[in-house]
């Protein structure tokens, strides 16, 4: 009976385990999406990862955007941020996870990011910075219903 147990507790964990990586990796090609989309200035490929409802938490004012066109609320924002402050060619790069957390249809991502760019075209840099992001498996796959962006 012990066999039997121990054989059952290995079978499940060798099929979930392969089940789980797969998902992982599709939850951080979600976020990768968002940030090369970013990165490329696609507006509309980096919305296209956000879920309908979404809720944002970011460093420049208001410093939060939540409902149906929070993610297009927060571009505009930041669009019009970047262009007040004189911020061009940016681009975040994010490194390897801290935590990343896939149970049934929701995921939680923390993963440490650099952003780089230009002020007045002066070279810039946001290091060791965070950014935390939540997400949902829709029928249309994994979406991000928010997302925190923290500077060191």
């Amino acid at each position: 009976m012990r066999l039997l147990a121990l054989s059952l507790a290995l079978l499940v964990a060798l099929t979930t385990a392969p089940i789980a990586a797969s998902q992982e990796s599709d939850v951080m090609a979600t976020v990768s999406r968002f940030i090369d989309a970013l990165n490329r200035n696609d507006a509309k490929a980096a919305l296209a990862t956000c879920a309908t409802q979404a809720s944002i938490i970011d460093e420049f004012p208001p410093h939060e955007w939540q409902g149906p066109n929070a993610c297009e609320d927060w571009a505009t924002a930041y669009a019009a941020e970047n262009g007040k402050d004189g911020i061009t060619d940016g681009i975040v790069t994010l490194g390897k996870p801290w935590h990343l957390d896939v149970r049934a249809d929701r995921a939680y991502v923390v993963v440490p990011a650099t952003y780089t760019y230009k002020e007045h075209g002066t070279p810039k840099a946001e290091r060791d910075s965070i950014f935390t992001v939540a997400l949902r498996r829709l029928a249309a796959g994994w979406r991000i219903t928010g997302w925190a962006w923290s500077r060191h």
